[in-house]
């Protein structure tokens, strides 16, 4: 490709960044492949879908999409005030919890200063980190596992944020409330850590860390969270922030005035009155990652136990031909090379019916 003029204009730190690539659509796959029928295990999806409430209010509001929505949320924020019992002025909305991390990074770092996360983790903390001109310091799992401890020694007085995904993406595993209370007793007040909670609902261990009780004591957390996994509204784009109402009104200065669209609200709200299709995505999870497990040791793989809707697989040194593979059966995966671990692929736990066919398709493969 032709350099452009501009990337000097952007700068070396800036033109290092690797986009972000998520996961390949399902009309996309169909075209490529000539397929009819496509299996998404990529993205981490809900495979059952949003409530049927908010499929209805959203059909119940569309007449109005002509107007702008609520710049505050009121409604929305004033629901999830109640759920979790903090004041509005603790929650800030996003499009998609994403867009919180990048306006904190936006907001909190600046050339030279220092951002911590674990490695894997969720790509978009290095890429807010990369856009702000700060530097990353990386601290490798352990087992599987975000090092806490190790975050703290990574700590000098550069250091502005710390990002904790919890559980993290990829490998779905935890980090505990004994440890989440020593981290936060110990990091400086200066210092923002931003704990990544997008699939706290699916966690079944009894351990998980009360974040949001940490907030009230402590000035320096936010956690973030969002409908696109358990509540099924991917596609809307709308998640949340809880912190304390101070760090609110920073980030709430740098947010978009409409940044979260009238649809996502009104499906959002409704999401949270329908206890009944959370207990069934869990019950779902809770399940099928069993299925997994049992068909996964059968086959002598190797994978990492988790606490969210996907699974991390060990599949070898040909695993971007088996996920291709794959690819042209119909059934998408995510491979982990952007992750650097190119011997693994991320499955998404998806109905029996779908998690079945992964399973042939995968033995077959893996066979051949």
């Amino acid at each position: 490709m032709k350099e452009c003029i501009f990337s000097k204009v952007a700068g070396s730190q800036i033109m290092s960044i690797k986009p972000y690539k998520p996961g390949r659509s399902l009309e996309e796959v169909k075209r490529e492949f000539g397929l009819k029928r496509i299996i998404k295990l990529a993205s981490n999806e809900n495979p059952l879908g949003p409530s049927a409430k908010a499929i209805q209010a959203i059909r119940d509001c569309t007449s109005q999409i002509y107007f702008y929505p609520d710049g505050a949320g009121q409604k929305l924020r004033g629901a999830l005030s109640r759920k979790l019992s903090m004041d509005c002025e603790n929650i800030i909305l996003g499009n998609g919890s994403d867009e919180i991390l990048s306006i904190i990074a936006r907001v909190l770092l600046h050339q030279g200063d220092e951002a911590i996360m674990a490695t894997p983790s969720f790509l978009m903390y290095e890429i807010g980190a990369n856009l702000s001109q700060a530097k990353i310091v990386s601290v490798p799992l352990n087992n599987f596992r975000i090092d806490l401890d190790k975050m703290l020694g990574a700590v000098t007085p550069k250091t502005r944020v710390v990002f904790v995904a919890n559980p993290n993406n990829p490998t779905g595993t935890i980090v505990k409330n004994e440890e989440v209370e020593t981290f936060v007793g110990q990091l400086p007040e200066g210092i923002l850590a931003v704990f990544d909670e997008a699939y706290y609902e699916y966690v079944e261990a009894e351990d998980f860390p009360q974040t949001l009780d940490l907030i009230r004591n402590r000035p320096n957390i936010i956690v973030l969270r969002t409908f696109s996994k358990i509540y099924g509204l991917a596609g809307l784009r709308i998640g949340y922030g809880v912190a304390a109402r101070e760090i609110v009104d920073i980030l709430n200065r740098a947010r978009s005035p409409f940044n979260v669209n009238f649809l996502a609200q009104v499906a959002a709200l409704a999401s949270l009155t329908d206890e009944e299709q959370v207990r069934r995505s869990r019950q779902l999870v809770r399940e099928e990652k069993r299925f997994f497990y049992s068909h996964l040791r059968r086959l002598g793989l190797f994978f990492v136990p988790t606490e969210a809707n996907f699974i991390l697989i060990e599949v070898g040194k040909k695993a971007k031909q088996v996920e291709h593979r794959l690819l042209e059966k119909g059934v998408i995966v995510r491979g982990m090379q952007a992750y650097d671990l190119p011997e693994f692929m991320r499955v998404t736990i998806g109905t029996r019916e779908q998690n079945e066919e992964f399973m042939r398709e995968l033995e077959t493969t893996l066979s051949s």
